[in-house]
């Protein structure tokens, strides 16, 4: 009755979600206020009956419903209660219906958190979000629901969760990556009702950019725990493989951050405004495009989920309609916008500018490689591969002179510079820059290629720029103490970001410089070193867990014979999928991880065993957190939030 309820609830909602995109998009074309005021509550609701039907279907997980044919393939009996919930976003439509909740859930809270907007712009942003609802509930009802029973024949026991996913990482990963990619639905929903309304001032940025960025806060840090979760469960010791998967998400996060510098030029100086709509709708048809990507089957991954063609084919056909129908408005407006403001070639607006083109050819590089060996094999050409050197030497080349201007660019100001003014802080941070990271590595390494060393610099050149702007405008209010009391959210969030990605890139550059791997065959009381750390392998002990048997690998690890840390690294069975799986042991630090994994067993009681010296890797998920919460800060900017005289404004002025 319960899985019932649920797909009850999901038809009802698809009714609401088909009343909120035809009510508000009609009342504003005809200035119907009745009409445009229906759409909160019709988002609310919509929001309700969805969230009433994911919970069903946890219910159904959580008391191992067998008879629905999704909770049969993807949970067990004993699975823990945590990843039996895992388990609902583990499979294809469990996942698909977790989207649903996250695009009804962003687009109740824009009915509720946009009160102060112009009804007309309001009703067009809720019901471009309605239409958006539309696609994905058909797509949920007809194609891929989770509802499905298998009455009158169930097994008595379901086929248990990929084994892949019961971690963690993964019970937070999806939904995080997930509110980043449906978030940016609401920035595509500005664009189009900016579009709509032919009002392309600085009204919809400002409102388009809190939401902005909250959605690429959480696409950072979905992004940032995916590639932990990769690197402490895979057993590879790896943190991005360049996945066809892994890209689909990084496309979107690359265009979501050329358009939030992109909207705030836009917003505080009038300028930009074509190529701010343009990458609004880039970033969440790249969203649409990773799911097609993931979910139609034309790739083979672990992250991937769904092999049925119709599926692919009706994503296919909706990113063909929403991109197409963007687009086509876009082409439309595009030749009534003009920009504002005036400026010159040294000024924070072009330095903005150049920025955002690295941005775009990054994704424009990870789109090609991504892309041409699916397009190649499809068109009958065979296969052809373009993997990690191919990104890692392209990226390597974008990040020079993108990192020189993310130096620059908080020392610009608006409109027009002065080089002569800029040069005395660019050449103190450059040369702080080069003492810090020259004496950092030559006192820590024996060896220092140059390509590591640029690449260190600018990483380090990234942060003291920062730290030197925060000085200089902190010293211009008094005494400093004052001066940063006075420094504004949106200040200290840029501060953040560029401290978080100088972080990743000095954390990236040495962990791919100077990580250690060594496999080893080691009997009980063997010795091995690697990078001063002694491993002593002190045997194998049998391990349970509560669907799982296995061993675990023991090995004590010691630094100047003092014992650091003691490594149990597993290899599981699990009960019923009778898969195998690493579990490696990891003993993590500031500046060095220690990495273990337990390989097969051999002759005469020796075990393989791989073994990582991982320095500074840490550095990189720092780094993602610190930009995820940059995104995240922007909501305490008081300039966003709104009070009741500013609603009543609004409200006289509709």
């Amino acid at each position: 009755m319960i899985p019932e309820l649920g797909y009850f609830s999901l038809t009802l909602a698809m009714v609401l979600s088909v009343l909120l995109c035809i009510f508000p998009l009609w009342g504003a074309h005809t200035g119907n206020l009745r009409l445009m005021r229906a759409a909160p509550s019709l988002a609310v609701g919509q929001f309700a009956f969805v969230l009433l039907s994911f919970a069903a279907l946890i219910y159904a997980s959580l008391t191992d419903d067998f008879t629905v044919s999704y909770v049969a393939y993807h949970s067990s009996s004993t699975l823990p209660w945590y990843y039996k919930i895992t388990s609902t976003w583990g499979g294809h439509e469990g996942a698909i219906l977790l989207w649903l909740v996250m695009q009804a859930g962003w687009t109740a809270v824009v009915a509720i958190r946009s009160k102060s907007l112009p009804w007309v712009l309001r009703a067009r942003v809720l019901g471009v979000l309605g239409f958006l609802g539309v696609g994905f509930m058909m797509y949920t009802l007809l194609l891929s629901s989770p509802f499905e029973r298998l009455l009158p024949y169930f097994p008595v026991e379901g086929r248990d969760l990929n084994p892949l996913l019961q971690d963690p990482g993964m019970i937070i990963h999806p939904p995080l990556l997930y509110m980043g990619y449906v978030g940016l639905s609401v920035a595509f929903s500005f664009a189009i009702a900016a579009l709509l309304t032919g009002k392309l001032d600085n009204t919809w940025a400002k409102w388009s950019r809190p939401w902005t960025m909250t959605a690429w806060g959480f696409l950072s840090l979905g992004i940032t725990i995916g590639s932990w979760w990769a690197y402490s469960e895979l057993g590879w010791g790896g943190w991005w493989f360049w996945d066809p998967v892994e890209n689909a998400s990084l496309m979107p996060w690359l265009v979501a951050t050329a358009l939030l510098h992109s909207l705030s030029v836009t917003e505080k100086r009038g300028v930009f405004k074509s190529w701010t709509v343009l990458l609004a709708i880039a970033a969440f048809s790249l969203s649409l495009l990773g799911t097609f990507i993931v979910r139609s089957g034309i790739i083979v991954s672990v992250h991937a989920f769904a092999t049925d063609p119709d599926r692919g084919l009706f994503i296919l056909a909706f990113l063909g309609i929403v991109v197409g129908g963007g687009l086509s408005l876009y082409a439309l407006r595009v030749s009534q916008v003009k920009s504002e403001g005036r400026y010159k070639f040294v000024s924070r607006e072009v330095a903005l500018w150049l920025n955002n083109i690295f941005l775009v050819v990054a994704t424009l590089i990870v789109l090609l490689g991504t892309l041409l060996p699916m397009v190649h094999k499809e068109m009958g050409l065979g296969s052809i591969s373009i993997g990690e050197p191919f990104f890692n030497k392209m990226f390597a080349i974008l990040l020079v002179p993108f990192a020189i201007l993310m130096g620059i660019g908080p020392f610009l100001r608006w409109k027009q510079n002065k080089w002569a003014v800029l040069q005395n802080k660019v050449l103190i941070g450059v040369l702080i820059s080069v003492v810090i990271t020259c004496a950092w590595l030559f006192s820590s390494y024996d060896v220092v290629k140059p390509l590591t060393l640029l690449a260190t610099t600018l990483g380090v050149w990234v942060a003291v720029s920062t730290a030197i702007d925060l000085y200089a405008k902190a010293s211009v209010h008094g005494t400093l103490k004052e001066g940063i009391k006075r420094l504004g959210i949106s200040y200290w969030a840029m501060v953040l970001g560029h401290v978080g990605l100088a972080f990743v890139i000095a954390g990236v550059t040495l962990t791919s410089a100077y990580s250690v791997e060594r496999d080893v065959s080691m009997k009980q009381g063997d010795i091995v070193t690697l990078n001063q750390y002694e491993y002593r392998f002190d045997g194998v002990k049998s391990i349970r867990g509560p669907n799982y048997s296995g061993h675990a690998g023991v090995v004590s690890v010691f630094n100047n014979d003092k014992l650091v840390t003691e490594l149990h690294a597993e290899k599981r069975k699990y009960d019923i999928g009778m898969q195998f799986m690493t579990e490696a042991a990891i003993d993590a630090g500031f500046t060095r991880d220690l990495y273990l994994a337990l390989g097969e067993q051999l002759s005469k009681g020796a075990w393989s065993l791989r073994i990582y010296h991982k320095p500074f890797v840490r550095w990189m998920w720092i780094g993602g957190v610190l930009i995820s919460l940059a995104g995240f800060m922007i909501l305490f900017d008081k300039r966003y939030r709104t009070s009741a005289s500013t609603r009543k404004k609004a409200l006289e002025n509709a």
